[in-house]
């Protein structure tokens, strides 16, 4: 029962690893929350769904135009509502709010189009499963725990050796000084939220598969779980985005099985509070000091 139930919580924390990347990634180049995350997470999913079922694509395809379309939809996102704070050097906490204001504005355009009701998920994926010493995991599991993985080896791969990731990496540690060695870090920002968002896309179809449901609140819950993952982990430490949903998952998912499914959330979150108590900078995250 225990192996079933750490099988599930690392399907879910896969999920939410994913998304946390985002999270994590936009918060080490400029410091900033973006709340709008999880809004873009749910468009990812719908948009997977409305090729699927409206244009009649293949899943594939649709899968690859998902992930896209969200991708472009992050760096949007970033040129409306960001990149002209940022011009006019704005405080943090003007953007952070205009993140929320974009989130709820995408909310309400996915209800305003495709309506507020719940929407079936097509299951595209062959439903069987293999047993494992008596534990049952089934073909989606595997999928979305492998893609998991294979998508945070390349993308730690490219922060680690490419230029691209090198420039990444000077933006995060100081913006000014890499802007002055000749990066262009607007250009390394827009890639960043190309990227975050093309993982949000994955993360929310992945989701929308395993439930075999989708609807616009999706977004707002599992966008406050990928942020708790990626407060937990260390935010802007993306091994630490990654650990940090692999645990709310596994969490959350022996809350529901041997307490309450009604408390699993509030679980979740309690570990998180308790954990920031002990350890304020999160598992892998490192206090800074300031000179002043």
């Amino acid at each position: 029962m225990i192996l079933q139930q750490l099988i599930n919580g690392l399907t879910l924390g896969s999920t939410y690893a994913l998304t946390a990347v985002g999270y994590s990634m936009v918060f080490g180049i400029l410091e900033l929350v973006n709340f709008s995350h999880g809004s873009v997470y749910m468009v990812g999913a719908f948009l997977t769904l409305i090729f699927l079922t409206s244009l009649k694509l293949n899943f594939f395809v649709s899968f690859l135009l998902s992930i896209i379309l969200t991708g472009l939809l992050g760096i949007l996102i970033d040129k409306v509502s960001l990149y002209p704070l940022r011009r006019k050097n704005a405080p943090k906490v003007t953007a952070l709010i205009s993140t929320i204001g974009v989130s709820i504005f995408l909310q309400n355009l996915v209800m305003l189009v495709w309506g507020s009701e719940t929407k079936n998920f097509p299951l595209v994926i062959n439903p069987g499963a293999v047993e494992l010493m008596g534990v049952k995991v089934s073909f989606l599991q595997m999928i979305i725990f492998s893609m998991c993985l294979v998508i945070m080896i390349g993308l730690n791969t490219m922060i680690q050796k490419t230029r691209i990731g090198k420039a990444m990496r000077a933006t995060a540690q100081n913006a000014e000084a890499a802007k002055l060695m000749g990066i262009d870090i607007n250009r390394v920002i827009m890639i960043t939220f190309f990227i975050g968002s093309a993982l949000a896309s994955v993360a929310g179809t992945m989701v929308g598969m395993y439930y075999q449901t989708i609807d616009p609140y999706i977004g707002y819950m599992a966008g406050l779980k990928a942020f708790a993952a990626a407060v937990l982990g260390g935010i802007g430490v993306l091994p630490g985005a990654i650990i940090g949903g692999l645990l709310i998952g596994v969490i959350e998912t022996l809350s529901a099985a041997y307490i309450n499914s009604g408390y699993r959330d509030a679980i979740a979150f309690a570990v998180l509070v308790l954990m920031l108590v002990i350890k304020p900078s999160g598992l892998l995250g490192k206090q800074v000091s300031k000179k002043v």
